[in-house]
């Protein structure tokens, strides 16, 4: 068996630097980061990663990953338990305004990166002459080999659901580019695709939808975590809505492959990463709520798919 897993781990930054002035503006935009708080959310990350090699009996061979703050924090992660060094990085800074990227995280012994790249989108600011551009977080493309098999996996972070949804648009706009690149793969190349993030949208949205059909209508790419979400399997919580923004969505080639054959999804909701507190019983351990520190884990559950190995 082998797991493919993606999460939001909510900014990981290095730790600021000490203000000069008490109201001076951090680099991570949180209250009071510094490196003992900075130390224990990588233990809670890879802690979380622990108990799904605990649960699972294997680590995932790819972590997709997002809100992380350049390169030196996951440095820092893949040199703890249980990743032991032997995971690969794959990350590039975009220009993102808080600057928090996406990643990959590979295991070594059994992934080879054969080529990444960013794709980068600008956005023109509406009413303003001043040639100025609006940027979004990059999303990450990794051409891989597993076994053999050439796997194409590109790791997004949508613009958020914020003012009425303005950046609704854009969502739209990344996601048909990323369905263009993903259908030249699946029927030109032959090769398999997967793609994975925080979309900012659920399941059964019309941006995630459409997504999954070529351009005769056929259906090319299959999300698990549609049926997931009918059921109430939630990943993050926005007020008293539950959420499946985080999701994997395979090529149908991967439904019954040899090397990999799709055998289920999981949000990765273990009691011991959810919240302490009744009243959010059965959220995620928070590492901060607005300006209080909790130390909790993140604000997102993990997901996951399994695949297994036909005979």
């Amino acid at each position: 068996m082998e797991l493919f897993s993606f999460y939001n781990v909510e900014n990981l930054f290095l730790p600021d630097p000490k203000p000069v002035h008490k109201l001076d503006p951090t680099r991570s935009g949180l209250r009071n980061w510094d490196e003992r708080r900075y130390k224990n959310k990588l233990f809670k990350i890879s802690h979380v990663f622990q108990l799904m090699k605990e649960d699972n009996g294997v680590m995932p061979f790819i972590i997709g990953l997002s809100e992380v703050s350049g390169r030196k924090v996951l440095e820092d992660l893949v040199k703890t338990e249980p990743f032991n060094s032997e995971y690969g990085i794959v990350h590039y800074n975009s220009m993102d305004e808080r600057k928090v990227d996406v990643a990959m995280l590979y295991d070594k012994n059994k992934v080879e990166v054969i080529d990444s790249e960013t794709i980068t989108f600008f956005f023109e600011i509406s009413n303003k002459n001043t040639g100025n551009y609006d940027t979004t977080r990059d999303v990450l493309f990794s051409k891989i080999r597993y076994k053999g098999e050439i796997i194409n996996v590109f790791i997004a972070h949508l613009p958020s659901k914020r003012e009425k949804d303005i950046n609704k648009p854009k969502r739209a706009f990344i996601l048909n580019e990323i369905r263009q690149r993903i259908m030249k793969i699946v029927d030109d190349d032959k090769e398999h695709a997967i793609l994975c993030g925080d979309f900012n949208e659920n399941p059964d949205d019309e941006n995630l939808v459409k997504i999954l059909y070529d351009n005769n209508h056929e259906k090319v790419l299959i999300n698990p975590f549609q049926e997931l979400f009918s059921l109430r399997n939630y990943s993050t919580f926005h007020y008293k809505s539950g959420l499946l923004y985080d999701q994997i969505i395979l090529s149908r080639s991967l439904l019954d492959n040899e090397t990999l054959s799709f055998n289920g999804a999981q949000v990765f909701n273990s009691e011991k990463i959810s919240s302490r507190v009744r009243t959010f019983e059965g959220r995620p351990f928070r590492t901060y709520a607005g300006t209080r520190y909790l130390g909790g884990y993140s604000d997102h559950f993990p997901v996951f798919v399994r695949f297994k190995n036909l005979p």
